[in-house]
This record gives C-alpha cells, structure tokens and sequence, in this order.
C-alpha cells in the first residue's frame, strides 16, 4: 500500500495522485507539485489515504510544499497574465491568418511554459506562430489542438436542464456516448434535441443508462403479446418506463378495450426489444457524427 494524495489542476480536471511525505494536508489545501509540464499550483481533492500499487503511475511524484500566501500571490497574477496572453495570441493568430479557434491560453506555475488550447477542423501549420509567441513571451511556448468536447469542458455553459454544464462542474472524464443509450431511454432520435452544446451526444445519457436498462428488461415490448392476471390476452399499446406500467389491449370476447398493468401483473415472453425508429440515411449519417467514439480529454498530461 502506498499513502497518497490526489490534486486537481483546473476545474473538474482528473485527479492525479502525489506523495505527500511527511506534509500535513487536508481536503481543499492548495499544494505546489512537481509534473511532467513543471512546477504546478493544484488543489487537494482526495485527502491523505492507503491505495495499492496497481493503482499508482510510478514514479510517485512528491508533493514539493503546501502553497503559501506568496504562492497563491503568484498564481492569482499568473491568472492575470494569461488572460493578456490570450488577447496577444489572437492578434498573433489573425496576423498569420490561420483558420483555428483559441479556446484558453494557460501558464505553468513557474512560468517555465505557455500552453494555448485550440480548436481546428483540421491539421494547422502554426510553427511561424510559435516562433512569433515565443520571441514574444520569451518562455517556451506549446499550441495543443483539442476536440469541441475539451473545448466546452473549459469555457462551461448552461446546459437545455438549466443547469452549469456537467462537464465543466465535476466530470473529470468524458464517458464514451452511443446512440444505443437513447434508444434504451426512448428518446427521439432528433439530433438537436440528444447533441449537447459541444455538438456531441450528451454526456447525461450515460448517467440513466443502467438504470433504463435494468427496467427495460421487465418489460414487454409494444406489440408483443401478455397474458393479465386475470386471464386476458391482449397486445401491448405502451409502456411507461419508470412506472413500470403497460397498456394492453386486451380482447373481451367481440369487443377490444386498453387497460393499464403494472408489468408485475402481466405475464409475457422476455424478448430483445424491437427497434421501432425509421430513419433516413441522412438522419442515421449525422446521429453517427454525433456519436462519441473517440478517447477521453486531451487536457489530462500532468501525470
């Protein structure tokens, strides 16, 4: 077992375990580390605790001290700097004419780099960029293409619930997004109305995914045929999910007539669910854009 610390870097960032030696932290402490970019100011989310090897990236990197008042001094104008970091880079960006969006611009603790975030549809030639940054800023400069999911977990926003976007509030890592999940959850297959304000899938289908499925599996499908407790056949109309209630049109001699049941008082064939949806080629060709295939952030590098 080895004692260990966990730090965050940037909000809802991964967390990234530290040795803290023989310093005393607690949750929320600000500490100064050593990473793979540098000298770093971060924030203990995880206080001191035991985890075991496999769970650790070795070499365990110590944390350096925790962060006093001159530390938090220097971060806050680091803060300040980088905002006039950005505002040059987009003058330098306009000035070279090159067809990408600066998303965030980002100082290392000791200033020993500069990191601008961008986003490009494709590959960018911007080595005369860097060349002009760097004679500029007089540090080493790094240009870093991320994807639109990276670039809204940055700059946050208000989600169709009304809410601070989940991304950019507590989730450290994007979880892979299929159309399968919105099918589970009976949702319209709209791309407007399923795409969050990246563009994508949203990151919230992944959250009722299990929980749709498990009552998705006690349930009948519409159109299958169930027997009621009361000895009537009919075929399923609808299902409400979360109440776990059918209606059934159920057979009464000459006559049909549509009860509703409780999914605990019908008895039926368990069945994979049919894939009621028809959709255009068009429709299924931007459902499949929208869909998350790809790996997870590309802003997790401080290990």
């Amino acid at each position: 077992m080895i004692k260990v610390v966990g730090v965050r870097f940037r909000t809802a960032g991964k967390i990234y375990y530290f040795d803290p030696k023989d310093i005393e932290l607690k949750a929320a402490d600000h500490v100064i580390v050593e990473t793979a970019r540098g000298v770093e100011y971060g924030t203990v989310m995880v206080g001191p605790k035991q985890v075991t090897d496999d769970e650790v990236v070795q070499p365990l990197k110590p944390v350096i001290r925790k962060a006093t008042e001159e530390d938090d001094s220097i971060e806050a104008k680091n803060r300040e700097k980088e905002r006039q970091a950005y505002a040059i880079c987009l003058e330098k960006i306009k000035k070279h004419e090159l067809e990408m969006k600066l998303v965030d611009a980002e100082y290392t603790f000791d200033n020993n780099k500069l990191l601008f975030y961008f986003t490009a549809d494709g590959r960018i030639d911007f080595r005369e960029l860097v060349k002009d940054l760097a004679s500029v800023f007089r540090t080493r400069i790094e240009l870093r293409q991320i994807g639109v999911r990276d670039e809204t977990k940055i700059l946050g926003g208000i989600g169709i619930c009304g809410r601070q976007l989940c991304c950019h509030t507590f989730l450290s890592e994007f979880a892979p997004v299929s159309i399968k999940m919105a099918k589970e959850q009976n949702l319209s297959l709209n791309p407007t109305k399923i795409s969050g304000v990246c563009g994508r899938l949203m990151c919230c289908l992944k959250n009722e995914e299990e929980t749709y499925e498990y009552l998705n599996s006690r349930l009948p499908g519409v159109g299958d045929r169930v027997t009621t407790q009361d000895g009537l056949r009919g075929e399923v109309q609808s299902v409400n999910v979360l109440r776990q209630l059918v209606k059934v049109v159920v057979e009464m001699g000459d006559e049909k007539e549509i009860r509703e049941y409780q999914a605990s008082e019908l008895k039926f064939k368990p069945r994979r669910r049919k894939d009621t949806q028809k959709l255009t080629k068009e429709e299924m060709k931007e459902l499949a854009a929208l869909e998350d295939r790809g790996a997870g952030s590309k802003l997790n590098d401080n290990e």
